[in-house]
């Protein structure tokens, strides 16, 4: 399978319909055939045009749209079956607002309690996800 080189900031930001086909592309890719995935990974990883991925594996820009189409199908019809997409969403929603509340409590618990406050900062820096810090909800 081809793989493409990530060019500047490494951030790829597709549509909002095209974000649910990447998802889903990530999620269940492998159920696809080897020419889907070739495919599905130039247009959606790569965002290569389809006159491109045309040129690269040397078929026609309909057969590109076509093949695109089919995987849609299936990745629409892999995702109403299986719902894993939709579940890790609802995980992560749910996680992310327990990460919230237990940095609401520590800076609480810290506010309370200055003597343990440097111990509660560094419980708060562990609550994180990625690099990105669990932001307060605004009250």
């Amino acid at each position: 399978m081809p793989f493409c080189t990530v060019i500047g900031s490494g951030e790829f930001a597709p549509s909002g319909k095209e974000h649910k086909y990447l998802q889903y592309f990530d999620a269940y890719g492998p159920l696809l055939t080897e020419t889907q995935q070739e495919i599905c990974n130039l247009y959606f990883m790569c965002d290569l045009s389809l006159s491109e991925i045309a040129e690269e594996k040397g078929i026609s820009k309909q057969a590109v749209s076509d093949t695109l189409k089919k995987s849609r199908e299936l990745l629409d019809s892999f995702e109403e079956k299986l719902h894993f997409c939709a579940s890790t969403e609802e995980y992560s929603l749910a996680v992310s607002d327990m990460m919230t509340k237990v940095k609401r409590t520590l800076g609480e618990f810290a506010e309370a309690h200055p003597e343990f406050s440097q111990k509660m900062g560094e419980i708060a820096d562990m609550v994180s996800v990625g690099d990105t810090v669990v932001a307060e909800e605004e009250e």
